[in-house]
């Protein structure tokens, strides 16, 4: 089992920037994509980004050149670093660690992107 505990939302102006946080505790040697997924009120859950071993990362069209996801392998932490934040951009953030065969979902952080 993996455990994963995000952080760092919270409600932000428009143009601002926050951080999130995904620690990953329990059978993390399991893990080899880490990524972020998003959901807005009435809307499906959405992919944000991926960040895979090797360093490869992916981004969704909507927040390529805002959003940058890391990892910090020594913590098993996985960050998301999101800049020019727009309204729309307002959601609860979802980490999900994925191994060969199984996949774990974090709790989820709620982000408000509001003046």
């Amino acid at each position: 089992q993996v455990r994963l505990v995000e952080s760092g939302g919270g409600l932000v102006q428009p143009g601002g920037s926050l951080r999130l946080s995904c620690a990953a505790s329990g059978r993390v040697f399991s893990i080899n994509t880490m990524a972020w997924y998003r959901q807005a009120p009435g809307k499906q859950r959405e992919w944000v980004a991926t960040h895979r071993s090797g360093d490869t990362t992916n981004y969704a069209d909507s927040v390529k050149g805002r959003f940058t996801i890391s990892r910090d392998n020594a913590k098993n932490t996985v960050y998301l670093q999101m800049n020019s934040l727009k309204p729309e951009d307002t959601a609860v953030y979802y980490c999900k660690a994925q191994g060969v065969d199984v996949f774990y979902w974090g709790q989820g952080t709620q982000v408000t992107v509001s003046s």
